[in-house]
């Protein structure tokens, strides 16, 4: 907090919360999970995964500049034309992105991700119906056996929620270190060392990059690793991490299918400065990542795990990641308020990873088996 250690913390966050006060009741409200500012005239807010339009209004764009600069102020950073881009967090940790004239010449455009104290727990998400009872079971027995799960989605499906609903499954006594850009995973856990990168300063001083954190992971004898999103060259690191034996690495990554994900986790680990042959690269990035859950936020606003899929290893005669849908959701078309109706069901494949599970003393639940046996029954032979 450099600029203001004089001012008590408290004061500052609420002079800051002052200028905003506009949207304050949003940023109050829990059903609230975005607030998107398109001027000072038009503010929408998300719930439920469903954007409405306020009528909450700034005085004019200077009142809402004056608010942004003391959110830039807040977080240590300083906006004007010449750095019309603002990253940083509220003073309760929301996330908020504001783009400035002129580089946005009817803005300011400013997006508020909400930052929310209570966790969704797995129960909870039992409840959304984002999973069933029985995926939450095979999930259990996927993390807590040191499989490396990867949660894949597009913008807003709630990656980061599955994340950290999946960490609950990491058995006690385990050491975990989460690194993040900022703190956003709340690990229901004892032993957690988390860290934090850092953004270089405006003279380019002190950036700590998510790449040289993990490297000092690497050395603090870590039981798991879990990296709150992977961007850009440190995941090549993740990979060679997995592949050396440090099983249950968890992440998650912006693809919209599980397909999507390995080309994008490849296209990733090309950024990195380390030179590598991609028929090696992929060889190496098939036998990393063991298991992808797909989540994804349907047409109705709803977020729903869509697949739960086994990666099998990189076919170099057909150019080909192999993998196979351990669970996936059927679609049943829309019931009488517009919901979309679906349930997520076991294929009827059986995992290879199952000897794995079966070391760690968990298995998958007895509907996978179950299906497995209606598709051998019909001859569909599922290979494990």
């Amino acid at each position: 907090m450099s600029g203001h250690d004089s001012i008590p913390k408290e004061v500052f966050e609420e002079t800051l919360l002052q200028f905003f006060s506009p949207i304050r009741p949003f940023l109050d409200d829990p059903a609230v999970s975005d607030i998107m500012i398109n001027g000072p005239n038009q503010i929408y807010v998300e719930k439920k995964g469903m954007l409405h339009l306020t009528n909450a209004k700034f005085e004019n764009r200077e009142a809402l500049e004056a608010a942004l600069r003391n959110a830039a102020q807040f977080v240590g950073k300083h906006i004007d034309e010449l750095k019309p881009i603002l990253e940083g967090r509220l003073p309760d940790g929301s996330r908020i992105e504001a783009v400035l004239p002129p580089a946005a010449p009817d803005g300011p455009h400013v997006s508020i991700r909400r930052f929310f104290k209570e966790t969704l727990t797995v129960e909870r998400l039992v409840g959304f119906g984002a999973m069933t009872d029985e995926v939450a079971q095979a999930l259990r027995a996927l993390v807590a056996s040191k499989l490396n799960v990867l949660v894949a989605g597009g913008t807003g499906s709630g990656k980061t929620s599955m994340l950290n609903a999946l960490s609950s499954f990491i058995p006690e006594g385990e050491r975990v270190v989460v690194i993040e850009d900022s703190r956003e995973l709340q690990l229901q856990r004892e032993h957690v060392c988390q860290l934090e990168s850092r953004p270089p300063d405006p003279r380019g001083r002190g950036e700590v990059t998510i790449r040289d954190l993990f490297r000092a992971t690497l050395r603090m004898r870590p039981d798991r690793i879990v990296v709150g999103e992977i961007r850009s060259g440190e995941a090549l690191d993740l990979i060679q991490a997995m592949t050396s034996g440090h099983g249950g690495c968890m992440s998650t990554l912006h693809a919209t299918y599980p397909r999507d994900t390995t080309s994008r986790l490849e296209t990733m680990a090309m950024m990195s400065d380390i030179e590598m042959p991609l028929a090696a690269l992929r060889v190496q990035l098939a036998s990393a990542v063991n298991v992808i859950v797909q989540v994804s936020r349907l047409q109705d606003g709803s977020r729903k795990i869509t697949h739960i899929t086994e990666v099998l290893g990189y076919d170099l005669n057909a150019n080909a990641y192999q993998m196979q849908d351990i669970f996936l959701r059927e679609y049943h078309g829309f019931d009488e308020k517009g919901m979309i109706q679906s349930s997520i069901v076991p294929t009827g494949y059986l995992p290879r990873c199952i000897p794995q599970l079966h070391e760690h003393g968990v298995d998958l639940p007895a509907g996978v088996y179950d299906a497995a046996k209606r598709a051998e029954a019909r001859g569909q032979h599922y290979e494990g």
